[in-house]
């Protein structure tokens, strides 16, 4: 996910998501993503909605930022980008529901198909895996 943040609001962009599957399933993981990172939602780019920000670095030392947790309601799927890929969790991604896969992303055409749980928990680990840990919770 090579793009920048925006300053387009993300409540302009998901009013103007016209699939009626889409539209709904983006407030879901608005709500499931801003409880489970804790931030707020930002435009990466002119369609994905992301949370926090991972800054990585490849062995070739190319580096860049990116969304820590995101998502965009695509025309054929909703896709939820997780880090550091979907390998980490196949026991989770056996229970989700239908789905398919690429190699950092999820992709589900209705999320009331898919266990909500399960998503979250998928989530929350991408989040977790590439974000520090809140020194303040000590």
């Amino acid at each position: 996910m090579a793009t920048g943040r925006t300053d387009v609001p993300v409540e302009v962009f998901l009013d103007g998501v016209t699939h009626r599957v889409r539209r709904r399933d983006a407030a879901t993981l608005l709500a499931l993503m801003e409880r489970v990172t804790g931030e707020t939602a930002y435009m990466w780019g002119p369609s994905i909605v992301g949370f926090g920000e991972y800054h990585y670095t490849y062995d070739s030392g190319r580096e860049g930022v990116t969304p820590a947790a995101a998502f965009s309601p695509r025309k054929t799927a909703m896709t939820v980008y997780l880090v550091p890929g979907l390998t980490e969790h196949p026991e989770l991604l056996e229970r989700l529901g239908p789905h398919s896969t690429g190699v950092g992303c999820l992709y589900m055409k209705n999320l009331e198909d898919v266990d909500l749980g399960v998503l979250e928990a998928l989530v929350r680990e991408s989040y977790e895996a590439v974000t520090p840990p809140d020194a303040s919770a000590e």
